[in-house]
């Protein structure tokens, strides 16, 4: 497969080298870490001349001993070479027994640069703080941006190329595939083995069939307002035993594997949040096309996917915006900075355009208001609206 350097990322862990923090690499899976801690790997040897390298991959079996965190730390602590700097790499940490327990007392020891990759599942972000007693610094890895998709089939047209990354998505283990068919086998199967069995395994659930219905219905429904009492109602008049709470757990543990994010409403006008009717972004946007299907897409829904995630890549917080019962696509939140969006796949029809458009006119604030469409044009204000090309926008930060 080729490579392509993911700078945003490898700039991230350049930034924290030689910190005393705990290096989590997390993310959906197939999005990239292995490949992510092989490249710094790399650089830290290409900078580093007293880089003393120990790196365990438990994906392969010569590491099958190490199992157990006991024979973890051992290995570890023997291979430690005095007087140099040495850095520890661990892939799918999770898969040695209490983990957590070696990679506390390596930290402790206070002679180790400390990097690590997890499953999804067993390495949350809401755990960090309960299994590591050390300061961490959590790296998320999300699939191939639309730019990183472009750099790495080396196109030239940013809109074909556009329209092709909307149908062939980020997971790039599909990218080695020659038919759609067999490029989707390969999306639906990370999705249905990888990530589900996850969630099984870790929550130990028993109605797997509830959970994948739940899938499909928040695939079928992205970008759509959704109450979790309405979807059990729903499930229950087709006869699924369940309810609100367990409908609520289920979709938290899909969230928390990263196949999906939840973006809350956010009240401009009252600038408070809503606690009602939150929205669902996938991943990865052809995780839809693969488990549902590519008839009757609503390429909308798709590129409002796209750019929650890429907004969500680029660090800021996400809402879903409501002024005076309009809504309002996202809005971005990063320190100081506040961005309204509105995403629309065309706006060439005079109707959509004003439907699209009114809702940001009516926001009296100052901060930048953005309507990202497909132009195929440089991007131009509409009185203090920028409409911007999408995928421009998606090549340029």
């Amino acid at each position: 497969m080729r490579l392509i350097e993911r700078d945003f990322y490898l700039n991230k862990l350049k930034d924290v080298m030689g910190t005393p923090d705990i290096k989590v690499i997390t993310g959906v899976r197939r999005s990239g870490k292995s490949k992510l801690l092989e490249a710094f790997m790399a650089y830290v040897l290409d900078t580093d001349p007293s880089a003393s390298i120990i790196h365990i991959n438990f994906n392969l079996n010569a590491y099958e001993h190490l199992t157990e965190y006991h024979a973890l730390n051992d290995y570890i602590e023997n291979a430690y070479v005095p007087g140099k700097n040495n850095y520890i790499f661990v892939d799918e940490v999770q898969m040695c027994s209490g983990f957590e327990r070696a990679i506390n007392s390596l930290h402790a020891s206070e002679k180790y640069d400390i990097y690590i990759t997890g499953s999804n599942a067993f390495l949350l972000s809401s755990d960090l703080a309960t299994l590591f007693t050390g300061r961490t610094f959590e790296i998320e890895v999300f699939p191939f941006s639309f730019a990183e998709f472009v750099r790495y089939f080396e196109l030239t047209d940013q809109y074909s190329a556009f329209n092709r990354y909307i149908r062939e998505g980020g997971m790039s283990g599909s990218y080695l595939y020659k038919t759609p068919e067999s490029k989707y086998s390969y999306i639906s199967d990370v999705f249905n083995t990888l990530i589900v069995r996850d969630i099984q395994r870790k929550y130990r659930i028993r109605n797997m069939p509830l959970m994948e219905r739940l899938c499909d219905f928040l695939i079928d429904n992205i970008s759509n307002q959704i109450s979790t009492r309405s979807v059990a109602a729903s499930f229950i008049r087709e006869h699924d035993k369940t309810n609100d709470r367990t409908i609520s757990a289920y979709i938290k543990y899909l969230c928390n594997a990263f196949a999906f994010y939840k973006v809350r409403r956010y009240d401009i006008q009252g600038k408070r949040y809503l606690a009602s009717n939150d929205k669902y972004y996938l991943s990865d946007h052809s995780f839809k096309y693969a488990k549902l299907g590519t008839k009757n897409a609503d390429y909308g829904r798709m590129i409002e996917n796209i750019v929650a995630i890429e907004l969500l890549r680029r660090g800021y917080e996400l809402y879903a915006g409501v002024l005076y019962k309009k809504e309002i696509d996202f809005v971005a939140i990063k320190r100081d900075e506040k961005i309204y969006i509105q995403v629309s796949n065309s706006i060439d029809d005079p109707d959509t355009f004003k439907r699209e458009v009114n809702p940001l006119l009516r926001i009296r604030d100052a901060y930048p208001k953005l309507l990202l469409t497909r132009t195929r044009q440089e991007a131009y204000q509409y009185e203090g609206v920028q409409v911007i090309d999408v995928a421009d926008w998606l090549l340029h930060d």
